[in-house]
């Protein structure tokens, strides 16, 4: 893979896996524009889905360390003390993990099906008009709640809408800011939630193609581009984070539906004329 793709791939893969336009569903916009086909060897693929995930993996980590230190602590703590109240921080801890579960399900049970039937531009095209309408409605209901009053119910409504992102072009970050803003949430909060539930989520993919990858072994000649890689969508998803929490603290998620509307559009002209 030549240098330049991996660090267009890196950009793309940290900005749009926390801006809320679905980051799977530019990865394929992006080399269907510029027709970079995919790698014959699929283990080429593969492995450098594993460096531009570890890579937004760091940005998260890196913007939220402070929070992770407590949401750890407590949530560790929580397990052998089992006092009352329960502390808000060792709650929130478990109910993010609580929030994965269904994704992770579907995802396991659909891998192969997603794979097949969904990620065409037309189904992009359509599902970044679809759920950025959806994002502009929830985000009207003015919601006030903070992450404090998350619960075991706010958790699971919020990963059950997770599962849609497992559909390239509705977007991890949008469906469960979506969701948070729909049941109440402010939207620093459901900003925050949704980066905060990026964490297993991205984890759990890292890990598990780790495993295909130490079978496969790197390919020979990927190792530089997946330092770039790496590098690349670690510095645009913390500059991602810090973006979108500034903006959305003084105004709202607008800016992003107006985006994926135009590009859902134009995507679907690009199609109906043949392009690709």
């Amino acid at each position: 893979m030549p240098w330049y793709q991996a660090f267009v791939l890196g950009l793309v893969q940290g900005f749009s896996e926390f801006l809320p336009i679905s980051s799977s569903g530019h990865l394929l916009l992006t080399r269907w524009v510029f027709g970079w086909d995919p790698p014959g060897d699929e283990s080429v693929e593969k492995a450098f889905d594993v460096a531009l995930h570890f890579g937004t993996f760091m940005a998260v980590v890196a913007y939220f360390r402070h929070d992770l230190k407590r949401y750890i602590r407590e949530g560790v703590r929580l397990i052998w003390n089992r006092e009352k109240p329960i502390d808000p921080d060792g709650r929130i801890a478990w109910l993010l993990v609580v929030a994965t579960i269904p994704a992770a399900l579907v995802g396991v049970v659909l891998e192969d099906w997603i794979d097949e039937r969904l990620g065409t531009p037309a189904i992009i095209g359509v599902s970044l008009i679809v759920f950025g309408v959806l994002l502009w409605w929830a985000d009207q209901k003015h919601g006030k709640r903070t992450i404090d009053e998350f619960h075991l119910k706010d958790s699971l409504i919020v990963g059950a809408a997770q599962t849609l992102a497992l559909n390239p072009g509705t977007s991890r970050s949008g469906i469960t800011m979506t969701a948070a803003r729909w049941i109440g949430f402010d939207r620093d909060t459901a900003a925050r939630v949704s980066f905060l539930l990026s964490l297993p989520v991205i984890l759990g993919a890292v890990v598990f193609k780790v495993g295909g990858l130490f079978a496969d072994g790197v390919p020979d000649g990927l190792g530089g581009a997946m330092v770039i890689g790496v590098i690349t969508s670690a510095i645009s998803g913390w500059v991602a984070v810090w973006g979108t929490l500034a903006l959305v603290r003084n105004y709202s998620f607008t800016p992003f539906v107006v985006y994926r509307i135009v590009v859902g559009v134009a995507v679907l002209i690009a199609v109906a004329f043949g392009a690709g």
